[in-house]
């Protein structure tokens, strides 16, 4: 069974390849997720990286928590699922008709 993990506090600089690289001296990696900002394409100094199976993802953890590459100590550990957000954004769905901020 795949194994998400979170690695974060990464360089800026810190590529996806070389994450690639990397992890798969702990096992076999089936997909790394560089996180990148939309505006500007550079890293947001995160990443999410899938290991082939629950001994895999545990050596890396296990590897490369605390870590330090490129001056900043890595944090590893298994992703946890997205939170639930509300839909519709800040208005929170409401379709009902008139002004946001009508006076009275």
């Amino acid at each position: 069974m795949e194994v998400k993990l979170y690695v974060g506090n990464m360089s800026y600089d810190t590529t996806a390849e070389q994450l690639q690289t990397m992890f798969a001296e702990a096992g076999t990696v089936s997909l790394v997720e560089l996180i990148k900002d939309r505006d500007t394409g550079r890293s947001k100094g995160f990443a999410f990286i899938t290991m082939s199976s629950q001994a895999d993802a545990a050596n890396a953890i296990k590897m490369f928590d605390g870590k330090e590459i490129d001056g900043r100590a890595l944090k590893v550990n298994t992703a946890k699922p997205p939170e639930s957000r509300p839909a519709g954004g800040r208005f929170n769905n409401n379709r009902g008709g008139g002004s946001f901020n009508r006076r009275r």
